[in-house]
């Protein structure tokens, strides 16, 4: 052992390029170890170690802070110890040159396990007694360049095969990425070999299955939903933040949070809940999946509202974004003013009418439905809505469908009650837990005696309370939500079934007056073909699923006794044969 190294000190740089690597494989403790024998082969003292879990292709190289330590005079370090280059960085010779002139300019040398790194410096004018910078220079630079560059191919070369993989399974409908929230990832034997899917989370995934189900019934509004949800206890998956220097350090945690408009939206609009992955792997072009959604394609559509649709064709999927008009985007959708718009068509060309209100030259302005495709076609808001009531009140359904449609509504009303049944059971689940919850931390509170650790402790147990309390309340709502008398809903229903007009003259707001218009028809009927009666709608399509329980031989919507489908005329009666 050579005496003037015993005093020199010495870091440690240990690298791995994930967080993979960091627990298996090229460990960082593998590492230090051998660096650490290194560094009692030259004599030196270690005084620091990094570990960095970051790659080192990269522009903010990690290896930086380590260089930025041994800079500093008061930490006094000599040599700085590596395993090899392709740990020190793979962005190559650019990255490499730049942070080896750092530590020779400062004085420290770069010491590599494998010896690559020669520490020998050789002055091409030294039989002269003359020195510069360009004659001062080290006789393995070449090939320490070389083997940079190496670690850069190699690199290039891992990625290459194992994103060209990940990509060829993601087309294929296997999962290559963080599973979603609702998923958790496993491993599966298919002919593809062992390859990653998703299955439904234990805890998570009953809450996107509850989402899109509150959603795409339409019962409730987004914000009934929302609360919903939270009172059930739903959360955002918990995410620990690592530092962007070192991947070691756990500095923070994020998620947790409730759900919120934006969070739901996203969830929502995400096709891979319906077994439908569309991402940058897929060339922008949706595969099923080999595992199944947590939702049926049908639920997906029905959730988003048309905002996002899933059109299945064959094996094959795609999916189609609504772009809205500007006059939607600014009045929205479901305007009460004109609440027939899109409802009906233009008699010229049979596109949907829209509304507005034109100022007459005295003045007063005149609402009405119209088309602008081209021609003009016009009708007076009052004029096309009381013919809507007028239709309507010619139209009767069969005694027979009457039958099965209350039979279809008390189905149901039982699915729904077990759903309630489910809910509250849930309720019942999740105060279990929070009261185990609260146990705890009076157990915990009795056993320290550090002030600020108690008052942390009984604000913990204060939220416990009150989350307590609010599952409770909200467990109530939902058992007495069921409480209303089936036999006067059943009742209802049929009076309404046997006096369609009813539903429209006594429905004061005035979009759920035109959505009931609409689930007569298969196609949206023109203006004309109402006023004429010559539109004879064969199918409620609102309703489809429902009277798809049971095997119709006659039409849903037929003309009472010896009268057409038309408008009325001055007495109130339907015009006859």
């Amino acid at each position: 052992m050579r005496p003037e190294l015993v005093t020199r000190n010495a870091v440690i740089a240990v690298r791995v390029s994930s967080d993979r690597q960091f627990q298996q494989g090229d460990s960082p403790e593998a590492q230090r170890e051998q660096l650490e024998m290194l560094a009692d082969s030259l004599g030196a003292k270690v005084t620091k170690v990094f570990v960095f879990a970051e790659s080192g292709a990269k522009v903010n190289q990690p290896m930086q802070e380590a260089i930025d330590y041994c800079a500093d005079r008061r930490n006094n370090i000599q040599l700085f110890l590596i395993k090899s280059i392709d740990r020190f960085t793979r962005g190559g010779a650019d990255f490499y040159a730049p942070l080896k002139r750092q530590l020779d300019a400062i004085g420290v040398s770069l010491i590599d396990k494998y010896g690559v790194i020669s520490q020998q410096r050789v002055n091409t004018l030294e039989h002269l007694g003359v020195e510069y910078s360009w004659s001062n220079y080290s006789p393995s630079q070449k090939t320490e360049y070389l083997e940079a560059e190496r670690a850069k191919d190699e690199l290039r070369d891992i990625l290459s095969r194992m994103i060209g993989a990940e990509v060829r399974y993601t087309r294929l409908g296997y999962w290559m990425r963080q599973a979603p929230y609702g998923f958790m990832t496993e491993k599966i034997e298919t002919r593809n070999g062992k390859r990653v899917v998703l299955k439904p989370h234990p805890v998570e995934a009953p809450f996107i299955k509850k989402l899109f189900e509150l959603r795409a019934t339409g019962i409730k509004h987004d914000k009934e939903i929302i609360d919903e949800l939270n009172l059930m206890g739903f959360r955002t998956r918990l995410h620990y933040v690592r530092s962007k220097a070192d991947r070691t350090k756990i500095i923070g945690k994020r998620g947790g949070n409730r759900l919120d408009k934006d969070a739901m939206d996203l969830l929502l609009r995400n096709p891979i809940y319906a077994g439908v992955n569309n991402e940058k792997w897929t060339d922008g072009k949706p595969v099923r999946t080999v595992f199944d959604g947590l939702v049926s394609i049908e639920t997906f559509n029905a959730a988003n509202q048309g905002k996002v649709v899933i059109v299945e064709s064959g094996d094959s999927v795609s999916i189609e974004k609504e772009v809205a008009p500007l006059h939607q985007r600014t009045k929205g959708a479901k305007n009460p003013e004109f609440a027939f718009r899109r409802f009906i068509g233009c008699s010229k060309c049979g596109k949907p009418m829209y509304g507005s209100s034109s100022r007459g030259s005295n003045g007063k302005l005149y609402a009405g439905y119209h088309c602008d495709k081209g021609h003009y076609f016009r009708v007076p808001k009052d004029e096309l809505e009381n013919m809507v009531i007028n239709f309507v009140k010619c139209l009767s359904i069969a005694p027979e469908q009457i039958e099965l449609i209350s039979n279809a509504v008390l189905g149901e009303w039982e699915r729904r009650r077990q759903v309630i049944e489910a809910d509250v059971a849930h309720f019942d689940r999740q105060i279990k837990e929070l009261e185990a919850e609260a146990d705890a931390t009076v157990r915990k509170l009795k056993m320290v005696e550090s002030e600020t650790a108690i008052k942390y402790m009984e604000a913990d147990l204060i939220d416990i309370e009150r989350k307590i309390g609010e599952v409770k309340v909200a467990k109530e709502k939902k058992k007495t939500s069921n409480t209303i008398d089936f036999n006067k809903v059943y009742g209802r229903v049929k009076y309404f079934l046997e006096n369609l007009d009813q539903v429209l003259i006594k429905q004061i707001d005035p979009v759920k007056k035109a959505q009931f218009f609409g689930v007569f028809f298969d196609r949206i009927p023109t203006y004309e073909e109402i006023k004429t009666g010559t539109e004879n709608p064969a199918k409620i399509t609102e309703a489809r699923k429902l009277f798809g329980l049971a095997d119709l031989s006659l039409p849903i919507l037929v003309a009472p006794p010896r009268l057409e489908l038309g408008t009325q005329g001055s007495s109130g009666l339907c015009s006859t044969n």
